[in-house]
This record gives C-alpha cells, structure tokens and sequence, in this order.
C-alpha cells in the first residue's frame, strides 16, 4: 500500500528577478551561489530535511538546468528513498494547460494533480530563495492546533519597511506563538503593519484546490500574496499567522545579498552555518574533488570564509571566495564575494565586488574605485584586463570577448 505522506512541500524556485541582474542571467534566483559553499535553495531544502518532511517538489521554470543539476537526485538532503524524494516540476504542455507558470499560485495550480495523488494532510509552500533555518513542524502543529485553513509565516519588520513585503496584522500579543490574521497588504505604499510574510505558507489541501480552481487563469500573473491571501483574509477564512523570530535574509537585490552574505561573518554572525546543519550537493561543480585550500607564506586573510581549492598569495578581507578562487601576490580583495574559479591577478585591487564565475582580473587592475558603498557586479566567465580600472557601483555584462578592455568607467555605468 502507498504510504501517504502528511505534509507535502512545494518549494517555488523557478524565477529569476531584475534586481539580482547578472546574477541570474544563466540561472534561476534559487541556485545562486551563496556562503562560498552553497546555494540559496540548500536552506529551505535543509530545513525540510532537519523537519522531517522527505516528500518534496520544487517548481522551477527559468533556465532550470543549473537548479536540476544542483538537485540531482535529492541524496545531498536524505531524500532517495521508497517513499521520499524531491521531484522537479517544469511548466509542461498537454491536452490541459500549455503555458509558462504565470507566477507562484499559478505554477502550484497547474500542479494540483501531483498534491492530489499524494493526497497528504497539509501543503507547505515555501519561497526558495531566502536565507533562514526553521523547523516547520512546529508551524504545522500549530496549524493543526488551531484548524487553520491557511497559517502563514511571518517574521518582525521595522517601521517603515513595510512596502518591500507582504504585511499583517495579528490577534493577540507580540509574545504569542501566533495569530488570526485581521488583515492582510501586499506591498503597501504605507502601513503600520510589523509582521511580514516569510513567503511560508501551510494549507488545508481542500482549500487549496478550492481558491486556487476559482480564480481567472487569463490574468496576467497570479501569485499567493496579491491575489489568493487577501481573497481568503476578506472572505472569512481561517488564516493564522505564525509569528518566527530567528534570523531571515532577503535575497532580492544585489545590496540585499551582499548583506546577508555579510552576516555570516564577524565575531557574532547572524548566520550560523555550524549549528544550521545547511547540507549542499558536493558533487554539483566537483566541489568535492578540490584539493584543501593553500595560504602562501606572506598572505594576509582576515574575518573571511574561504573554501577547498583557493589559493591567497595577497590580502583577503571581510570577503568569502568560493572554491577554486586564486589571489596572486600584491592583490588585495575586500569585502567582496568571488564565486567559483574566479582569478585575481598580482597587484590587482577589488573592493565591494561580487563576481560570477570563472571570471579572470588581470594584474593591477582596480574595481570598485571612488565609491565605498556601491556594490559592483561582474558577469560569469568575464576577463577584465591588466590594469583596467572599474568604479564602484558598475555591473558588467557576461559574454565579453576574450581580450576586450573595458576601460575605466563611472558609477552606476552599465557595462555590456
């Protein structure tokens, strides 16, 4: 007999977003690198695993290929098994429906068969691109205690905030677990609202196939905080909102990346990679076969993270380089994250960079020049040449020709 299971996960991961730019040129937000060892999807994927849930489908629909192949077969998070697994979900074309996901409730839709066939006692849909660690049985149980129709998750916001997220306001006090959401605004202009969607949400299945089934499939995109929450919150539904207080990191743009990368260093990181228990695949980009990293007689590293296959011949500080990534003697890099292969020639100075991969510095140039606060962003697989000079705040396109110089440029200067 087919082992039913009780919580069914669907992780949303198949988007990219404007802000994070380059970034996801090749790649869907979800398997962006992140932490010099991981990808921003290892989080919500290792949460389910420390919870205990081991049926998961992730919904992935741009550029798919690097997701898929990070995922494998799900052993990296104990997930290959007779009744456990983690199933990708693209966009299909049949005798039904023949077209992209037109946002998040729009992909869950088109896949309300495969809930149906597990037939499990409550969905958790979680976003796949934020930083966190949280046990969701804990969520669930109080969705079970109190006979939510929906429970959302939601963490603490200062004032102000309020326009970047989806915001409630919740019965009862600050202190208590959780509440009956009173209302409920995607993105308003203004609110005093200090509660804000997590994007983690657990259904009643029934309700789920209900609101999602009644809705027009015409409209231009259909997501879960826009349409399907404030449709539920007016009409009477039972929607709690679970209040979480560990840390959560925003993703979104390139300064909020950078940021969060930034927590997981200093003397008191708020990410806590040790205690987390974050599992990742090492066999994606043979992170596994690295050899251990080498720090040259004279090199200089402080507060930094730096992974198998790096060899520091310069100075590093306040900055996480990803596997394989070379500093040559005299090159200084400063808060700043190198993705995988990425070079940094004799000399060179970088400062506040976050670079894709493989992408080659040559000796003595200078990025991220003239301006302390501005990130500057290069595309994978980009040779910047001897000497070229880069002023904070740029972003630099991938698919430049091997050889081009691309000059000294002002800030904000796009770069193609």
């Amino acid at each position: 007999m087919r082992k039913r299971p009780q919580t069914l996960a669907m992780i949303l991961a198949g988007g990219r977003v404007d802000e994070l730019n380059v970034l996801t040129f090749f790649r869907p937000k979800s398997a962006v690198p992140f932490g010099g060892l991981y990808r921003v999807i290892d989080f919500p994927l290792s949460n389910l695993m420390h919870s205990g849930i081991e049926k998961i489908a992730v919904l992935s629909q741009y550029r798919s290929y690097s997701l898929i192949n990070h995922l494998g077969n799900g052993a990296a998070w104990d997930m290959v098994g007779r009744h456990r697994g983690v199933s990708v979900l693209p966009p299909f074309t049949g005798s039904e429906y023949s077209s992209w996901y037109n946002g998040p409730a729009d992909a869950v839709y088109q896949n309300l068969d495969f809930i149906q066939y597990h037939r499990p006692t409550e969905v958790l849909i979680l976003s796949g691109d934020h930083i966190y660690q949280m046990d969701y049985q804990q969520m669930i149980e109080y969705h079970r205690d109190h006979d939510a129709d929906l429970t959302i998750a939601f963490t603490p916001i200062a004032a102000g905030e309020a326009s970047r997220y989806g915001v409630a306001g919740l019965a009862g006090d600050d202190d208590d677990v959780g509440g009956r959401v009173i209302d409920y605004q995607e993105k308003p202009v203004s609110s005093s609202a200090r509660w804000a969607s997590m994007t983690v949400y657990c259904f009643k299945p029934e309700l789920l196939y209900e609101t999602l089934s009644r809705f027009d499939r015409d409209r231009p995109t259909f997501e879960f905080g826009r349409d399907v929450i404030p449709h539920l919150v007016d009409g009477g539904a039972n929607v709690h909102g679970y209040r979480f207080r560990g840390y959560w990191g925003y993703t979104r743009t390139i300064d909020e990346y950078w940021r969060t990368s930034q927590d997981l260093l200093g003397d008191d990181p708020g990410i806590d990679l040790d205690s987390w228990g974050v599992r990742t695949n090492l066999e994606h980009r043979g992170i596994c076969d690295f050899q251990p990293m080498t720090i040259a007689a004279g090199a200089e590293v402080s507060d930094s993270l730096i992974y198998n296959g790096c060899r520091v011949r310069g100075e590093v500080s306040r900055s996480i380089l990803f596997p394989g990534v070379v500093v040559e003697e005299g090159a200084s890099v400063r808060d700043s994250i190198l993705f995988f292969n990425c070079r940094v020639g004799r000399n060179a100075g970088i400062n506040r960079l976050v670079s894709d991969v493989e992408v080659d510095i040559g000796a003595g140039a200078r990025i991220g020049v003239g301006d302390d606060k501005r990130i500057t962003v290069i595309g994978w697989k980009n040779r910047v040449e001897a000497g070229t000079v880069i002023s904070g705040g740029c972003v630099v396109y991938p698919g430049l020709e091997p050889g081009t110089v691309v000059g000294e440029f002002p800030p904000r200067t796009t770069i193609r």
